[in-house]
């Protein structure tokens, strides 16, 4: 079908608030779906809230700047049919605008209430409402390349990811954390879960490829070997240095500092810290050494959730860096407000098995790593929900017609992207995920590492197939499924709160539909002054 041009830079005003509505969307997808990343590392006690949103505005940000293009292709051309705006490139600027409002008005809502809702399918609804309350139902693609694998994503999804964090927490189980001499098998099996962990990721980030650097038309043999030998070095530094600082420092208890582990061999025997449990009563009762409390958050292991700055403590900072310190202090204590005080979680999180603690650290280390990828396969994939209807008004207006659905994302709209998820992780993502992290199960790190390694690869793999599943499935299917792992797992999962975030999947898509859709009727039907 020919497509009808009108004259570039036409509606300029659509397409700025539409770009100011994409930021809000893209904050509200950072305020909701960063959750999916680093739930379960928060929720373990491996790092901060703090800590998380430092790192995962760097992941989550190169993930969207990298690696996000495919899935905004699918998002902004497979959902609705463009023939239906063939000879009105403007309305379709109009119905994409619309469809920003309502995706971006339902996920702040969300955010606002606290509930883990898809991003995804809040974009996807917006478009099957401007699309249905412009041409009705016929204009909405039913069939296997549009709404069809969508829809069957959203169930296969955390069903795969649940299956593989399943499958890898039951390995663990076996080969280390059930066995009397746990610690020592971690030590021996971690360079292994290191080498498994990079080579997976790295062969995924490579084989899907940056658009930018077109790493996705290299070889198959050469994507393995990038993949195998970065793992290969890692896996010898990680056996060669960093199995035996954790071996002498959480081990023998020697005073090792976090920089020794780059030079571990050649350190000399130090004098014994003390044992683990009488160093975690010493930073209890704050009684550590500077040194000790600093390193203590090197390892990325965190203590309990930190009141906020007392008046005293503050009092000779200035207004910058109080306001910094009560910020960060606000965000490291506000996932677990309230959970002191919830006996049927507390009880929930004592049916599921504990194991050594010493153990546990050691997979701190690897849950950094997986939520790192974790992070940046979020980025690559939801970014998507922001940026593909912006693209297409940005292509109309720059071009004058309507493109083709597989036309290259401009890199600035990815940036764009990137920055407002960045923003709206950092400012507001600590709602959602207590949920995700602390309230459907009992998370340590070796779990937690299960989950976000589970949902890196699941994401990753949907992410090259082109289908724009959902974060939040994958993460709540696996945090369901390592809570099942326990030996009571029934009871080790809160089925409530479960309930709910299954209630919010429902009701996201109708919502976000209904309000794009009332939206664009109202504005399309709208009398024109007629000069």
């Amino acid at each position: 079908m020919d497509f009808v041009s009108i004259a570039p830079h036409s509606f300029t005003y659509i397409f700025a608030i539409g770009m100011i509505l994409a930021f809000f969307d893209a904050f509200g997808i950072g305020a909701n779906d960063v959750a999916n990343s680093f739930a379960s590392s928060v929720g373990s006690k491996t790092l901060t809230l703090f800590q998380a949103c430092c790192i995962a505005v760097f992941t989550e940000f190169l993930g969207a700047f990298l690696m996000g293009s495919s899935t905004a292709d699918t998002i902004r051309g497979n959902i609705i049919s463009l023939d239906d705006f063939a000879n009105q490139p403007g309305t379709l600027m109009l119905a994409m605008l619309c469809a920003i409002a309502g995706a971006a008005t339902w996920v702040l809502i969300a955010c606002r209430m606290g509930w883990p809702v898809s991003t995804t399918h809040s974009v996807v609804g917006a478009m099957i409402g401007v699309g249905v309350a412009g041409f009705g139902f016929g204009s909405v693609d039913w069939t296997w390349s549009g709404i069809g694998s969508i829809i069957a994503s959203w169930v296969i999804s955390p069903i795969c990811s649940g299956l593989v964090c399943a499958f890898l927490i039951l390995i663990t189980q076996l080969l280390v954390l059930k066995s009397e001499n746990s610690f020592s098998r971690g030590l021996i099996a971690l360079p292994f879960y290191f080498f498994v962990t990079l080579a997976i990721n790295v062969f995924y980030i490579v084989f899907k490829g940056s658009p930018g650097l077109s790493l996705s038309k290299l070889p198959l043999g050469t994507v393995f070997g990038i993949s195998f030998g970065i793992s290969g070095a890692v896996f010898l530094w990680t056996w060669f240095f960093l199995k035996p600082f954790l071996k002498r420092r959480l081990g023998a208890g020697e005073n090792l500092k976090w920089y020794h582990v780059f030079v571990t061999p050649f350190v000399s025997k130090r004098e014994t810290a003390g044992t683990l449990e009488s160093a975690q009563s010493t930073i209890a009762e704050g009684e550590a050494s500077p040194d000790e409390k600093g390193d203590h958050h090197d390892e990325f292991i965190s203590a309990e959730s930190i009141p906020l700055p007392e008046d005293e403590e503050v009092k000779n900072d200035n207004f910058v860096v109080k306001g910094f310190k009560m910020f960060k202090a606000k965000m490291d204590r506000g996932i677990d407000d309230g959970l002191d005080q919830d006996d049927k979680l507390r009880e929930i999180h004592a049916n599921a098995q504990k194991y050594d603690e010493k153990t546990e650290r050691l997979f701190s280390f690897l849950q950094v790593i997986t939520a790192c990828f974790c992070s940046f396969a979020h980025g690559s994939n939801d970014v998507a929900n922001a940026v593909g209807p912006i693209s297409t008004i940005y292509s109309i207006w720059e071009t004058g017609t309507v493109a083709s659905t597989k036309s290259t994302i401009p890199w600035w709209i990815l940036l764009y992207g990137g920055i407002g998820i960045d923003v709206g992780l950092v400012v507001y993502g600590y709602r959602t995920m207590s949920t995700l992290g602390h309230k459907i199960t009992y998370l340590s790190p070796s779990r937690g590492f299960a989950v976000e390694l589970g949902t890196a690869l699941t994401v990753l793999t949907c992410s090259k197939l082109g289908l724009p599943v959902s974060t939040t499935h994958c993460v709540t299917g696996a945090t369901a499924a390592v809570g099942l792992m326990n030996k009571n797992g029934y009871k080790s999962l809160n089925w409530k709160a479960l309930g709910l975030v299954f209630s919010s999947w429902v009701l996201t898509l109708p919502a976000a539909a209904l309000m794009s859709g009332l939206l664009f009727a109202f504005v399309a039907n709208s009398p024109q002054i007629i000069h």
